[in-house]
């Protein structure tokens, strides 16, 4: 990760433990794709809870992998709005 942006100079790199707050907004994402898909996917496919949780639990294990960086980016953003840099 850069350590500022290269158009407006805003700092990327925070003290430690600012990036807390993108496990909270990966967390949040993840469920607010896998809990209505799990239903959705009951309704039209009609399949078992267990071929179900066969799809979901990679989803779950994997997808918050793959989305991290765009949770951090979110994050910096969320920040940006309600506390703007100088």
């Amino acid at each position: 990760m850069h350590s500022e942006c290269s158009c407006c100079a805003l700092k990327f790199e925070r003290e430690q433990g600012y990036f807390v707050g993108a496990i909270y907004v990966n967390y949040a994402v993840t469920i607010a794709v896998a809990l209505p898909g799990f239903f959705i996917l009951d309704y039209l496919a009609s399949i078992s809870p267990v071929q179900q949780l066969m799809v979901w639990i990679p989803f779950a294990i994997f997808f918050p992998l793959l989305f991290f960086r765009y949770s951090r980016s979110l994050w910096l953003t969320i920040d940006h709005f309600f506390n703007p840099a100088d």
